[in-house]
This record gives C-alpha cells, structure tokens and sequence, in this order.
C-alpha cells in the first residue's frame, strides 16, 4: 500500500535548482520534494506521497492522522521498522533478542 502520509519540514534546501527538504514522518525522517508546494516552510506540515509534498496541512491535522495511522500499523508497513532498515542499509542482519528480531520483542 502507498499512502499520502502527514509530515513535519525540519529544514529546507535547494539542489540542482530543486527545492528539497528533510521531513519527519512521526519519528522517520526522509528527504521529500518540495516543488509542488514552493511556499512550505520549516516547521510547516505537509501531506506527502511518493517523495512529493503535495500539500499544507495544519499541525492538528498532521497529528492527529499520524497518531491514527500508528495505531493501525499504517507506518510500519509504510516505512517498515527503521531500525531493521538502518541494519539492511549497513549490510548486517537484523538485531535479535531472545532468538527473536528486535521488532518482533518489542511487541
């Protein structure tokens, strides 16, 4: 599933004439396009899909859809566990407690 997900801008910058930021997904934080929405500003929210703000969003709003979509598992199955993804990314197996992954013992 692809969802349109709120997020938080922390900063702004351009490259190659592109202006991008890096926004917070409720604790994930990825970089995003913002061309679609020039005006957004840091501290601003945005609903993001695909890498592309695509619209403001009140703080409220953002917050309330985040925690909803936390709830239901939305974010994990969104952008996964960021810790087995950091693992990955590093070319290591993913962290085990117990004979059991770290995601799985924190449940």
């Amino acid at each position: 599933m692809c969802l349109a997900v709120p997020g938080k801008v922390l900063d702004i910058e351009e490259r190659d004439g592109t202006r991008m930021a890096t926004v917070d997904f409720g604790g994930v934080v990825k970089e995003v396009c913002l061309e679609y929405v020039p005006d957004l500003q840091v501290g601003e929210y945005a609903i993001v899909h695909v890498g592309f703000a695509l619209q403001r969003l009140d703080e409220d709003s953002a917050r309330q859809t985040l925690a909803l979509f936390e709830e239901l598992g939305l974010l994990q199955e969104e952008f996964g566990d960021p810790w087995e993804a950091a693992a990955a990314e590093a070319g290591a197996a993913p962290a085990t407690v117990g004979g059991d992954t770290a995601r799985e013992a924190r449940k």
